[in-house]
């Protein structure tokens, strides 16, 4: 998009009201902001006591949403369940749909339902007024083939419950095709939420994009994945923040601090990271997170083995404020949705989580403007879906009532400006919408009111700000001005003067200049993005004096940065640097080094990949007699020796990529040789024993010049499908697989089912299962295994043995009076004896009476990991053996 030039008349007017010669009265107002998210144990004297209890209600079964990926709940409670019997490795088109819930009378039971549109693999909904905005797969009619991944709206004009015609398609091709076909979904383009903003956040996974279009033309690409937005129309798309692993929802709060429970954003070990971004961040996966973390904003934790699904953020006072004002994460492989308690911490947050409420392979959750929250689960659906599987509850607190929300079709502009001050974020988003929809002329004054009156709370201020910024674009920038010297709301002031591009017009710069410097580290943050953001490279300067805090320091050589580590410090250099680098500002940070802002400058010009950056790196490396800065110098350059090469989507890393870094595809350019032959003669000039810093720059960039030494690392980039004539003998494959490259590689072998009966044995089957009727029952039987369950979901049972517990075989440990302890199953149970039956099969009777605890454990008997050491086609053999017990 081109830059928008800053009018003369409206530089001087910023400079009269900011002038420069009066004392700085300006303090960090954030007593309201901070007192808004909650800690607990809770000040009771502050908040008040309440009940913690919910009620839990089944609101609809597999028989109406089967296989639920997706849900979005309108404002009056009519809950949009995406159905995607595909799963996330099927490839079979015609199998995903979006339904209608309605529960007509409110009383918490369903009432009628209806198909509102089939589309493929749903991974993202939202409902505003009578539109519903889809992110979907996208197959040929022709060839059955998936063609991408679109982002549509459909219309329900008439409300009854069924798509008016054909979707609106607002950004074409935002996954990759060639891995939708080689893999399937799991890791695409997923979950959508609108915030108070007005933007669509998109979260997309580690497929990335090549050339995704929206309405404008506009086409981006993306390498991996990250967070990108767009308007409703489908116009301004751009990328938020880039650096993510397999993020599936974003949470959003009401001062549009955004989060995601990163869905195994650790490559080696397939962990998960709970994470606030920054806008314009870059969070490291793969190149950056493990050797070159200092040049990342870290995650919040790191919480071990998971699968992050889908994200919210409460935000409605008739909600106990134990579980208000924090982000909720939904973790599809611990069936548990997360709480995560926020505490502000400078530019950023630290956290701490908690678990909330147990649901089957939760994948979605969202609330309605009565209060009404509504979850879905997978329930065992399988990595290839089912139509017997999943479903969706209802939660409400213990004391809730049934409050019923306005009809914003027949609302006034008076009525929607007072939900713009409700207490509850849904109220206030859904009137917003339907204020700039419905009242345009007079949405600005409105929202102003609000805006502008100091006794309201603070997130209905901050939704004015942003209401008034979307009624009035540019031409509304003098108020939003006046508001950014109101210390309390300057941050959202800020922010939304520079929201949208296209709405630059008027728009001062000496607000954010001033910025830069203000006391609260939310304001700089949101004035040093915004310099990026607006276009003036007369920023270059201020943004230059940015303080690099001493964390900035490369992970010593063999070991893993410290990326999920709350680092607040590091936040506002790392915005300032990618604001330099979208200036474009090499000459201005050329100019620096040497100079007290060089740390910072530096730090820029490696991603300045321009032929004046290398000659002024050149330059100022001969006009310097400092040693040090000498070698920081020779470290830039070494960076750009190489670059990405342009990504062209028709590739995917797979489930180990490569994390060297800090290139995953580097390729020279056009000032490569000109760095390669200063670079080696500057070694040249050092004794034999400091030539080894050229050999470290050689593997630590990967710039493979030859004359430097072998490079040390035996990585190796994994970007086809797995070859399965080549590995597929190989012992100890399935344990060094992913569980979802072990599910498509054994989809297509058939196996030898005498092979996988003697597997049966060998691997220790037969000690728990039973094949043939009349042998002693153990573990539950296999004798008929295969019209229970079908390749896929024996597959994921042998896996994930605590995925999908046969019902009936839930472990059951007790202790007695006696201080003995029993594991097992129980076969029998009359009113005074129960018989528990352990693994090898010896059955205990035992008295009631005598019984102390007696607990269900939530884990199979049967441990994970028995096939990690067998082959592909071992693993097809035992399998297929299973298959044909019927």
């Amino acid at each position: 998009m081109s830059k928008i030039s800053l009018p003369i008349l409206a530089l001087v007017g910023s400079a009269l009201a900011f002038g420069c010669s009066s004392p700085d009265t300006r303090k960090a107002d954030l007593e309201e902001l901070t007192n808004y998210y909650p800690q607990f144990p809770l000040d009771t004297a502050k908040h008040g006591a309440d009940s913690t209890e919910l009620i839990m209600t089944n609101f609809a079964g597999p028989d109406i949403v089967p296989s639920p990926a997706a849900l979005a709940v309108s404002p009056n409670g009519n809950v949009f369940v995406g159905v995607d019997m595909m799963g996330s490795l099927g490839k079979e088109p015609g199998k995903g749909a979006i339904v209608r819930l309605v529960d007509s009378n409110n009383d918490g039971e369903l009432d009628s339902h209806t198909e509102f549109v089939k589309v493929d693999n749903p991974r993202g909904i939202i409902a505003v007024r009578d539109q519903v905005f889809v992110l979907h797969t996208q197959f040929s009619e022709e060839t059955g083939e998936a063609e991408g991944m679109n982002l549509v709206v459909f219309e329900d004009k008439d409300n009854d419950g069924v798509a008016d015609g054909p979707s609106k398609l607002l950004i074409e091709g935002i996954s990759s095709p060639a891995s939708l076909r080689s893999r399937g979904t799991d890791h695409s383009t997923n979950g959508i939420r609108m915030g108070i903003d007005g933007w669509i956040y998109i979260a997309v996974g580690d497929f990335g994009f090549h050339n995704a279009t929206d309405r404008d033309g506009t086409q981006m690409t993306m390498l991996g994945g990250g967070i990108v937005r767009v308007r409703p129309d489908g116009t301004e798309m751009e990328e938020y923040i880039h650096g993510t692993r397999n993020i599936y929802d974003v949470a959003i709060d009401p001062f549009m601090n955004i989060y995601t429970r990163g869905n195994t954003n650790d490559g080696g070990g397939w962990n998960i990271r709970f994470i606030h971004y920054t806008q314009s961040g870059e969070y490291g996966y793969p190149n950056f997170f493990k050797n070159f973390t200092e040049e990342t904003i870290p995650a919040l934790v790191d919480l071990g083995g998971g699968s992050g699904t889908g994200s919210y953020f409460m935000d409605d006072d008739r909600w106990p404020a134990k579980y208000n004002h924090v982000p909720m994460m939904a973790d599809w492989g611990r069936s548990q949705l997360y709480i995560h308690r926020v505490t502000m911490d400078g530019a950023g947050f630290t956290q701490q989580d908690e678990e909330f409420i147990k649901l089957a392979q939760i994948t979605d959750i969202d609330l309605d403007a009565s209060g009404r929250m509504f979850l879905a689960a997978w329930d065992g659906a399988g990595y290839f879906g089912s139509d017997e599987k999943g479903y969706v509850v209802r939660v409400v607190p213990k004391d809730w009532t049934y409050e019923a929300f306005p009809d914003l079709t027949k609302a006034t502009v008076e009525e929607l400006t007072e939900l713009l001050k409700a207490t509850n974020s849904v109220s206030r988003f859904h009137a917003q919408r339907e204020l700039l929809s419905r009242f345009p002329e007079e949405a600005g004054a409105a929202a102003l009111s609000v805006a502008t009156d100091k006794s309201l709370s603070l997130e209905s201020r901050v939704a004015g700000i942003y209401t008034y910024a979307q009624a009035t674009c540019g031409s509304g920038s003098e108020e939003l001005v006046k508001l950014s010297q109101e210390e309390k709301v300057r941050e959202f002031a800020l922010r939304a003067l520079a929201d949208r591009k296209t709405c630059l017009q008027g728009v001062p710069l000496e607000p954010f200049i001033e910025g830069v410097s203000d006391p609260n580290d939310r304001v700089k943050s949101a004035a040093i993005v915004a310099l990026g953001r607006i276009g003036n490279p007369e920023a270059a300067e201020e943004l230059l004096k940015v303080k690099v805090p001493a964390s900035f320091e490369q992970p010593e050589k063999g070991t893993e940065g410290p990326h999920a580590t709350p680092n607040s410090a590091i936040i506002l250099p790392h915005v300032a640097v990618k604001s330099l680098v979208a200036l474009n500002a090499v000459d201005a940070a050329v100019d620096a080094i040497g100079t007290e802002d060089s740390k910072l400058a530096l730090w820029a010009l490696r991603y300045m990949h321009d032929p004046k950056a290398v000659n002024g790196l050149i330059d100022a490396y001969r006009d310097t007699d400092d040693a040090e800065l000498k070698l920081e110098i020779l470290g830039t350059l070494s960076r750009l020796y190489k670059k990405e090469a342009p990504y062209d989507g028709s590739w995917w890393w797979g489930t180990r990529p490569d994390t060297h870094g800090p290139y995953y595809k580097g390729i020279t350019w056009e000032s490569s040789d000109q760095i390669k032959d200063f670079l080696v003669g500057e070694r040249s000039s050092f004794d034999a024993e400091k030539r080894q810093f050229f050999a470290e720059l050689n593997e630590r960039n990967r710039m493979d010049i030859e004359e430097f030494g072998e490079e040390e690392s035996n990585l190796v980039i994994q970007e086809t499908e797995v070859d399965l004539e080549e590995i597929k003998n190989k012992k100890g494959q399935v344990g060094a697989a992913s569980i979802e490259d072990v599910m498509i590689a054994v989809q297509d072998l058939k196996g030898d089912p005498v092979k996988g009966k003697a597997l049966f044995t060998s691997q220790g089957c037969i000690a728990c299962h039973s094949i043939e009727k009349g042998q002693p029952l153990k573990g539950p039987f296999m004798g008929q295994i295969g019209s229970i369950m079908n390749r896929s979901q024996i597959t994921e049972s042998i896996l994930k043995p605590n995925a999908s517990i046969s019902q009936g075989f839930a472990s059951v440990l007790i202790d007695t009076n006696d201080d003995k302890s029993y594991m097992g199953f129980v076969t029998a149970e009359t009113a005074d004896e129960v018989v528990i039956q352990d693994i090898t099969g010896t059955a205990t009777k035992l008295d009631k009476s005598t019984i102390k605890t007696r607990k269900v454990m939530e884990t199979s008997m049967m441990p994970p990991g028995l096939a990690n050491a067998l082959s592909y086609e071992e693993l097809a053999s035992l399998i297929t053996y299973l298959e044909q017990q019927k």
